[in-house]
């Protein structure tokens, strides 16, 4: 399943939609002005809060956390010790662990368990600007959590490349 995801509105509290390949509305992303630290929630079409996103406090590095019904489902950490700088862990909270490789900031990496992968995000072969795409490899996936893992790390290399330049 490939999602569509519209990347120059990234901004804190900007709201927008995420479609489906047939262009039916599947996620909203609603970002949360004002708060102390980066906060973006994942919604149902119905509105239902699936996922929260937020900036984890206090950390020595850069780090984000994910939540699912006000507990935590996995952290996100830019990897340590890797030759690549777009190289991001993320630790589920059930003890597995997600690679995140490829060039970030272009748009162009994959997401994988145990060398296997689970989504590719991609903006090769899109006509639309400013867009690209989640393709959800495994239909046994949780969609909504590759979709937050793509979000979060895209933010966090952002957030990396501004502090740098």
């Amino acid at each position: 399943m490939r999602y569509l995801v519209r990347d120059k509105i990234f901004a804190i509290g900007d709201d927008y939609w995420i479609e489906d390949e047939q262009g039916r509305r599947a996620f909203r992303v609603d970002g949360k002005a004002l708060r102390l630290r980066d906060t973006l929630e994942l919604k149902a079409p119905t509105g239902q809060v699936l996922i929260t996103l937020r900036q984890k406090l206090l950390s020595l590095r850069d780090a984000m956390i994910i939540e699912r019904d006000d507990r935590t489902l996995a952290t996100i950490r830019r990897k340590r010790l890797s030759l690549l700088r777009n190289h991001y862990r993320v630790s589920l909270a059930e003890g597995t662990e997600l690679d995140v490789s490829g060039r970030i900031l272009d748009l162009e990496f994959a997401i994988e368990y145990d060398g296997e992968l689970l989504a590719h995000v991609s903006r090769r072969r899109l006509r639309m600007r400013e867009t690209y795409g989640v393709n959800v490899v495994r239909d046994d996936a949780d969609h909504a959590l590759l979709i937050a893992v793509a979000v979060c790390v895209i933010r966090m290399a952002e957030k990396e490349y501004e502090e740098d330049v």
